[in-house]
């Protein structure tokens, strides 16, 4: 562990494991908080892609923040073998904990969404697209805030306002990724309608038994709304739903229409 590191945080418990390293929980002597850590293991980057999204991470972080509904960035470690980036602690489940069970009222995926939309404009106002909006990366602060998390496949978009190159969660991924075409920030907004269904009807609407099946279902994008689910969710969550996972892109909503789209504004209550 980075000496640097232990001299400004006490390291305490793991509390997550990813592709590359390790999210502990630390706490800061000077300000009397606790914080995750998230350390990369640098020696299983094995490409220049990967190579790449870990000198942007923390770049992309830095950016953003502060925002209230994206994580912040603390602190910044690296030695030899290890980036360590120290962020906010946020609470323990995910929004992916929060439907894993069962679908959540209009009214709570409508403010979830208001907050993770906001999130997302502020990115692409800045020329950031995350490119793995999912339920495992909404998280919440202390007082039940919407967080988005995990910036680690998150790139600028450049000069041209496109990138190509093919990054995502297959039930959230956008169509136009797994084609190899040129994409822009509205990939978001798709996973961000996925996320949206997945809340009100307690499953992705694009599914299959393996990941080949999944992405056919996605390239499809034949988004249906089966009455035994959707029998109780409003006119107006489907219309949004159908503007956000929306094949033709230039149809597809941006986050500022989605925060304007009459459900998000009432708070998913009838009008």
């Amino acid at each position: 562990m980075c000496e640097s590191l232990k001299n400004t945080y006490q390291i305490c418990e793991e509390i997550g494991r990813g592709r590359f390293g390790t999210i502990y929980r630390v706490f800061s002597p000077a300000t009397n908080e606790f914080y995750a850590c998230k350390t990369i293991n640098k020696t299983l980057l094995t490409d220049d892609t990967d190579r790449e999204c870990l000198q942007n991470e923390p770049k992309i972080l830095s950016l953003l923040s502060p925002h209230p509904n994206i994580t912040h960035l603390h602190a910044l470690f690296e030695d030899d073998d290890s980036l360590h980036i120290v962020l906010e602690l946020c609470q323990s489940h995910t929004l992916y904990d929060l439907v894993l069970h069962q679908p959540v009222s209009e009214s709570e995926a409508a403010s979830h969404m208001q907050q993770l939309l906001s999130a997302v404009a502020h990115m692409h106002r800045l020329g950031v697209v995350h490119r793995d909006i999912k339920p495992e990366n909404v998280l919440f602060d202390s007082r039940g805030r919407v967080k988005l998390a995990d910036f680690g496949s998150a790139c600028w978009l450049g000069e041209e306002g496109v990138v190509t190159s093919v990054v995502g969660t297959p039930y959230y991924v956008a169509p136009e990724v797994l084609m190899g075409r040129e994409y822009d920030e509205k990939v978001d907004l798709w996973s961000a309608g996925v996320v949206l269904y997945t809340m009100l009807a307690g499953m992705p609407p694009f599914y299959g038994e393996t990941v080949t099946e999944i992405f056919e279902a996605v390239l499809r994008g034949n988004l249906r709304f089966p009455t035994k689910v959707f029998r109780n969710v409003s006119m107006e969550a489907k219309d949004l739903l159908r503007k956000l996972i929306c094949r033709d892109v230039s149809r597809r909503f941006s986050a500022e229409q989605a925060l304007r789209h009459p459900w998000i504004v009432n708070r998913g209550e009838a009008t």
